[in-house]
């Protein structure tokens, strides 16, 4: 009965080595899936970050960048009006003197509607 009792206990201890084993494995598991997901959402960002730069030098080389925008449409605007500026100074005088024209020179005629009784 010495030796059932002794083989038991190797048995349990056999099993209690075994699932100390499988749970140290299943924590190795853990750790490396770990490490994997870091590194992953390392690459991950690092892809990111790159993919982002590139678009904005390609946007950039599209579109010009936004000062190079604003200037020009600030430049495009004094252009423009210094031009209506420099129209408006030129027809001034033809302006005034057509509106004295239509002022002055009045035709009396009676209205379409006026019946003669």
């Amino acid at each position: 009965m010495a030796s059932e009792t002794q083989g038991i206990q190797q048995l349990l201890a056999a099993e209690k080595k075994a699932s100390e084993k499988v749970s140290e494995a299943r924590k190795c598991k853990a750790r490396k899936l770990k490490a994997a997901k870091e590194e992953a959402k390392g690459i991950i960002e690092k892809c990111k970050c790159e993919e982002e730069q590139k678009f904005k030098e390609s946007e950039k080389m599209i579109l010009g960048s936004r000062n190079d925008v604003k200037t020009r449409m600030d430049k495009h605007q004094e252009d423009v009006i210094k031009k209506l500026a420099q129209e408006a100074t030129e027809n001034k005088d033809k302006v005034i003197q057509r509106i004295l024209e239509l002022v002055c020179d009045v035709k009396p005629e009676l209205h379409i509607n006026y019946k003669t009784t």
